[in-house]
């Protein structure tokens, strides 16, 4: 599978650094300590700096007939936007406007640094760059773990991701990952979120105030995600009702949830069925499914969906994968899977009839 992991031809060394362990990839440096944020954006190649750029078009030879070629044509400023630029390699990132502000790497990490250290228990793990190094990536982890079962650990992790081409806030979130299959539970819970947007425009101390936002969300979900995924293993779903789930869950609009419910099976895409026997056969085959905490249980039928992505799904590349788990498709599906297993908790089977009203 391709990977988009940024290689910096003249150090010979691609953009990325993780702890003790390869990432799947196999690329980047490994180093056997957590390091400092200074150590790790050396390590993971980021040390580098954007600036914004006015941006030129050719102008134009007006009033004459014929074109000469080899005539240099004046270069005319386009008001209001810029070039964010990388200052060692002269790469361009992206086109912003007059108010988009530059997030360095560094203060990226800055936003981390507020509680990494000091006694927290928290370490980066792992962070790289992206494309020609237009988005970066950091992750930190808690040191406690949500426990499911007697065995089944979830760790916890801080994400981090900005980018340098004009698209989309800085996101930071938490994002608990079941060991055992290395499978992301992104979910919302009680209608609030798991992770907060900043705008590029936010002053360095906003931004670093809201590293303590976080950090309340992430201790507020851990406690909620543990009782939650608890009172789910104890919760019993038929595998008939596991195929329902996955195939409501994965329908990509109403459409398809309607011919499902009046039994049109021959109008489904095949991609589509294709998708749902793929994500039913991981959640009856696959090992991590036959534990205990996911036999025949809800929290089992949660992890079907998510694992499906992680595990299971092809993508054209490792940032098409980080992209759709982390903030598309991937996760979508993964919420909606996770208020279904919700309802299904307190309403039975009738919360897989969605038109049941």
């Amino acid at each position: 599978m391709a990977h988009n992991i940024f290689y910096n031809g003249e150090t010979e060394k691609h953009s990325f650094f993780s702890v003790k362990e390869k990432a799947w990839h196999g690329l980047g440096q490994i180093v056997e300590d957590c390091p400092t944020s200074a150590e790790a954006i050396r390590y993971a190649g980021l040390d580098y700096f954007v600036e914004k750029r006015p941006l030129f078009t050719n102008g134009a030879a007006l009033g004459l007939d014929s074109v000469d070629t080899d005539l240099a044509f004046p270069s005319v400023e386009v008001p209001g936007f810029y070039a964010t630029v990388r200052t060692d390699n002269d790469a361009v990132l992206g086109v912003v406007g007059k108010d988009y502000a530059v997030v360095q790497n560094a203060d990226a990490f800055q936003f981390f640094d507020a509680i990494v250290g000091g006694g927290s228990g928290i370490r980066y793990e792992t962070a790289g760059a992206l494309g020609r190094g237009e988005r970066i990536f950091i992750t930190a982890r808690l040191p406690e773990y949500i426990k499911v079962g007697k065995e089944d650990l979830i760790e916890q992790y801080l994400f981090l991701t900005t980018s340098h081409d004009g698209f989309g806030s800085i996101t930071a979130a938490f994002t608990p990952t079941r060991i055992v299959c290395n499978n992301t539970l992104n979910a919302a819970m009680r209608n609030h979120t798991n992770g907060i947007k900043i705008r590029h425009t936010a002053s360095a101390n906003d931004r670093l105030k809201q590293a303590h936002t976080l950090m309340g969300i992430s201790h507020v979900m851990a406690q909620e995600l543990e009782e939650l995924f608890n009172y789910w293993t104890r919760v019993r779903i038929t595998d008939k009702q596991v195929k329902k789930m996955i195939q409501v869950a994965m329908a990509p609009n109403k459409d398809v949830l309607n011919n499902l419910e009046l039994g049109l099976l021959d109008k489904l895409s095949t991609t589509y069925t294709n998708i749902v026997d793929n994500a039913f056969a991981y959640a009856m085959g696959n090992p991590t499914q036959q534990m205990e905490t996911t036999a025949g249980t809800l929290f089992g039928a949660y992890n079907a969906i998510t694992g499906y992505y992680q595990n299971v799904r092809s993508f054209k590349d490792g940032d098409a994968k980080f992209k759709s788990i982390m903030d598309g498709t991937a996760k979508q599906r993964a919420q909606v899977a996770f208020d279904l297993c919700g309802n299904f908790a307190r309403q039975g089977a009738d919360a897989l009839n969605i038109f049941k009203n």
